[in-house]
């Protein structure tokens, strides 16, 4: 073999595992949205059996020899194959760990648990879903200690959603964020309560739906490769590449702004994958780099454009079309202070800015301790109460509600939840030095995204994986993160919202 075979070569390994994780993807997706209920047994033996074939792929002496040898050659690879070869041969190093039949049955579990954790979650009933949990953070554990012995399991899965990231690094963060946000949210509610009337009522489901397409359109999503569907949680995927996006949604016809918010987030995700340079297509490198880079470009549609003064004066005349008896009598401004208010609540997806990550430091301080065996799975429920209490000042009336209110633990993503507030800091700061060649107000105002959508994806979306997390945030801002202007930044929207 010469480097010209093996650099072919590394682009149809590169094919074949694409073309597999797509047809895990459409199970997975199908189980998620429209799959009958008693489908899952089925799903996780499809599943089971693609998952062998993938590991076997992964990790069979042909294909590991190709990419040690490229990896002995890298000094005369370019630089998206060193990458290439990096994240191939990163995860064949993790998979090579882990028992065979240990990583076929946990691909089956998290099938089965997703199930079980929607009827669990729509019976408020956690005793159902405990056993599953209790497999999930087991495995999550065990792989952890086979792939990193010397580190400690939650750091190695803190660092595979954000490279480098620990529980140092979070504690900080953290740490800094609440010294600004408690004091700030206890000046909010002294100033006085904001009302959300206008968003709360009954609000046709249907046309909710139009809403939602007229929202993925406004925000710059092409609509022949990204497509919109429902389900209990809401959640974006790539179908095997970039051209091929799905993005889900909740419609709650009491409350208007969940759907609205979920859609805009999720397609805040989607314009990140589909702006992946389509010479990355079907490669490691298709897609988001790290799930903190990744919320930050959800969250800056939802937060930062979605509910800024000027995209909601822009969106106003939609709603009042769409729901004429429902707005009558309010304003664009009755709307942004609505969808702005600083509010202590039971459910994170449906936070305010200024709450929201207490809502993300809840969940990092509980899988802190059960990945330290300082608590135990049937004690979540209550652990979680307590601290929805001392965070929040809120009383958690059921599980359905509390414990149980978001999918992330039924498909063993232990360690994601940080990216959410990272993602937010980060997006704060992006704001600042795009608006040095944006003028991003004025674009939001006539509803258009073009503009702020040509930045990110010069700066952010076209690399796909080819640069790390720090890479992104080092040629995009110029200078070291701090959270300090995402704190800036809520300050000075509560000062707009509240008057102080």
């Amino acid at each position: 073999m010469n480097l010209t075979q093996a650099r072919e070569q590394l682009l149809a390994l590169q094919d074949r595992m694409s073309a597999y994780n797509h047809a895990l993807s459409l199970i997975s997706y199908d189980g998620e949205t429209t799959a009958p209920s008693g489908t899952a047994a089925n799903r996780a033996h499809t599943m089971g059996i693609f998952s062998d074939i993938l590991y076997t792929l992964s990790t069979g002496e042909e294909t590991v020899g190709l990419l040690e040898y490229l990896d002995e050659h890298r000094d005369e690879l370019s630089a998206k194959e060193r990458r290439m070869v990096y994240l191939l041969l990163k995860d064949i190093r993790f998979m090579q760990k882990i028992p065979k039949d240990e990583y076929v049955a946990y691909q089956r579990l998290v099938v089965e648990s997703q199930d079980v954790w929607t009827r669990a979650k729509n019976a408020s009933d956690f005793a159902a879903f405990a056993p599953y949990l209790e497999k999930i953070f087991a495995a999550q554990k065990r792989f952890a200690q086979l792939a990193a012995p010397e580190k400690d399991p939650y750091d190695y899965w803190l660092g595979e959603y954000e490279t480098g990231l620990d529980q140092a690094k979070c504690d900080a963060f953290f740490a800094r964020l609440r010294e600004r946000l408690v004091p700030l949210i206890r000046r909010c509610q002294e100033a006085g309560q904001v009302s959300d009337a206008c968003i709360k009522g009954d609000f046709d489901e249907a046309r909710q739906e139009k809403l939602a397409l007229w929202l993925m359109e406004v925000i710059g999503l092409d609509t022949a490769h990204v497509g919109l569907s429902t389900t209990e949680h809401p959640f974006t995927t790539s179908l095997g590449s970039h051209f091929d996006e799905r993005i889900t949604t909740h419609y709650y016809r009491e409350d208007l702004s969940y759907s609205l918010f979920s859609v805009i987030h999720e397609g805040g995700h989607a314009l990140y994958d589909t702006g992946s340079d389509d010479g990355l297509a079907y490669t490691v490198l298709d897609g988001g780099t790290s799930m903190g880079i990744h919320e930050s470009q959800s969250r800056f549609v939802e937060n930062i454009l979605g509910r800024s003064r000027a995209f909601c004066a822009f969106v106003f005349p939609k709603l009042r079309e769409l729901f004429p008896a429902e707005m009558d009598g309010y304003t664009w401004e009755d709307f942004y202070r609505a969808v702005n208010r600083v509010q202590p609540s039971l459910i994170r997806t449906e936070a305010d800015e200024v709450t929201y990550s207490l809502h993300v430091m809840i969940r990092y301080e509980l899988e802190k301790k059960l990945m330290h065996g300082e608590l135990t799975v049937r004690e979540l429920p209550a652990a979680w109460n307590r601290l929805y209490k001392e965070y929040l000042g809120i009383d958690v009336p059921d599980d359905k509600h509390g414990v149980l209110q978001d999918s992330h633990w039924s498909f063993g993503a232990i360690g994601y939840f940080p990216s959410y507030a990272l993602g937010s800091a980060y997006g704060a700061q992006f704001l600042r030095k795009m608006k040095e060649t944006v003028d991003v107000d004025a674009c939001i105002a006539r509803g258009d995204f073009a503009p702020v959508n040509a930045w990110n994806r010069e700066h952010i979306w076209r690399y796909g994986s080819l640069l790390t997390a720090q890479e992104v945030l080092d040629r995009a801002l110029g200078e070291p993160f701090n959270p300090d202007v995402y704190l800036d930044y809520l300050e000075n929207k509560c000062r707009d919202v509240y008057g102080f």
